[in-house]
C-alpha cells in the first residue's frame, strides 16, 4: 500500500456502522427537539443516542442534578410523547423511541425488578397470581422480559390506563 492509498483511507469520511438512515434521522430530530426544549427551560444536559433492536433510545443526562425537575415519571412520560410527535410530524412515521433524563429509566427498571421480585416470592408462597399496578407499554414489556428470565409467565390485562400484567406459574 502506497502513502497515497493510506492518505485516501485516513481521509475517508467516518459512518456509523449498523445504524440505518431512517434511526439516524428519527435520533437527530428527536435530539434537536429535546436540545430546544432544554433551550427554553434554560437546562443544561448531555444528549446520547443508541440503537437497540430497531428502537432510539435518547438519555438526557447532567452534571449537577438540574434535570430532577425533568426526571419524574409521568414527566418523562409526557416528553416521551411530545418528542415522538415532533418526530412523526417532521418524518410522516410513527416513532418508537424511548426517552430517558437522568436515569429516571434506570431507576424505574430497578423499581419493577422489585415488584416482579415480589410477585415471584407471592406465587412461590403460595399465591395462583399476583397482578401488578397500571403501568405504560414499555414498562410492561420491560415486566415481562423480567418474569421470563425468573421461569414464570405473565400477560397483560385490562384496557387504557388500567393496563397491568398479571404473573402466574
Amino acid at each position: 500500500m502506497t502513502e497515497q492509498d493510506t492518505a485516501a483511507i485516513v481521509d475517508a469520511p467516518v459512518e456509523d456502522v449498523g445504524v440505518d438512515d431512517d434511526a439516524r434521522d428519527e435520533a437527530d430530530i428527536a435530539a434537536d427537539y429535546i436540545e430546544e426544549l432544554l433551550d427554553i427551560c434554560d437546562l443544561d444536559g448531555d444528549i446520547e443516542i443508541e440503537e437497540r433492536a430497531g428502537r432510539v433510545y435518547l438519555s438526557v443526562t447532567d452534571e449537577g442534578g438540574a434535570l430532577r425537575v425533568l426526571s419524574k415519571p409521568d414527566t418523562v412520560s409526557a416528553l416521551q410523547e411530545l418528542t415522538r410527535i415532533a418526530v412523526q410530524a417532521e418524518t410522516g412515521e410513527f416513532s418508537r423511541l424511548i426517552l430517558d433524563v437522568g436515569g429516571s429509566r434506570d431507576a424505574r427498571a430497578t423499581e419493577l425488578q422489585r415488584l416482579v421480585d415480589t410477585a415471584v416470592e407471592r406465587i412461590e408462597a403460595g399465591s395462583a397470581s399476583a397482578a401488578l399496578p397500571p403501568m405504560s407499554s414499555y414498562e410492561r414489556k420491560l415486566v415481562h422480559d423480567l418474569v421470563a428470565e425468573k421461569g414464570f409467565h405473565s400477560e397483560s390485562e385490562g384496557e387504557g390506563r388500567d393496563r397491568h400484567t398479571v404473573v402466574t406459574r
